[in-house]
């Protein structure tokens, strides 16, 4: 996958991985991160996931990155906000009431702009990266947020039958990604109604990472 890909889905509103409704295992397993009230959540590769404004609604303070910023201009309509923008170096930053989000290539993302992140969402990164890269993004996840725990939904199936993505992610490479700076958890799996492409049965997991015990 590269850049135009992505923006060439945007522009051309082919997104059909944009879920419609809030996002049943982050509803359902948010609270395994026992985070206060007004703690700092960091979405990777957020679109204009309705979860963003779920986890507002639940007193959290909500950073993204997302590459399209046609996808941010959308988010923010439908936040009923309007936004601060400015530029910084490589990437844009969106900011409203709770929430901020830069616009550009995730790898320009930078700890300092970031500040001090209490948990980190990865709905739709790691599944949407192909495996040449996957190392080198959860790495920079990690260093960027503090090493701070995560929340992370993947799916497994059978890859042969769909080039993705989303790409199936095994229990051998979350493990294999993860260890040894994360203790991994799987929370649930549920088979995803349908399959992909009305025919290729598939599972959703959702996960906790969190930081390995010295």
């Amino acid at each position: 996958m590269n850049v135009d890909y992505w923006l060439g889905k945007w522009d051309r509103n082919e997104i059909g991985f944009h879920a419609a409704k809030v996002n049943k295992f982050l509803a359902a397993h948010i609270g395994a991160l026992n985070l206060p009230a007004g703690a700092r959540v960091f979405v990777p590769l957020c679109g204009k996931t309705r979860d963003m404004g779920w986890l507002l609604e639940q007193g959290f303070e909500v950073v993204g990155a997302e590459l399209s910023e046609l996808a941010i201009v959308q988010l923010f309509e439908d936040l009923a906000l309007v936004p601060e923008i400015a530029e910084l170096g490589d990437v844009k930053w969106y900011s409203g009431t709770g929430i901020t989000v830069f616009v550009g290539d995730i790898f320009d993302v930078r700890g300092d702009m970031l500040g001090e992140i209490a948990a980190v969402y990865d709905r739709a990164a790691l599944v949407a990266l192909p495996e040449v890269v996957r190392a080198d993004y959860v790495d920079h996840v990690a260093r960027i947020t503090g090493g701070a725990p995560q929340i992370l939904l993947t799916f497994e199936y059978d890859q042969a039958a769909m080039t993705g993505p989303p790409f199936s992610i095994t229990v051998a490479m979350v493990e294999a990604l993860f260890a040894p700076q994360f203790e991994v958890q799987l929370l649930e799996d549920a088979t995803v109604e349908g399959g992909f492409k009305g025919r290729i049965p598939a599972v959703e997991k959702a996960w906790v990472l969190r930081a390995a015990r010295a």
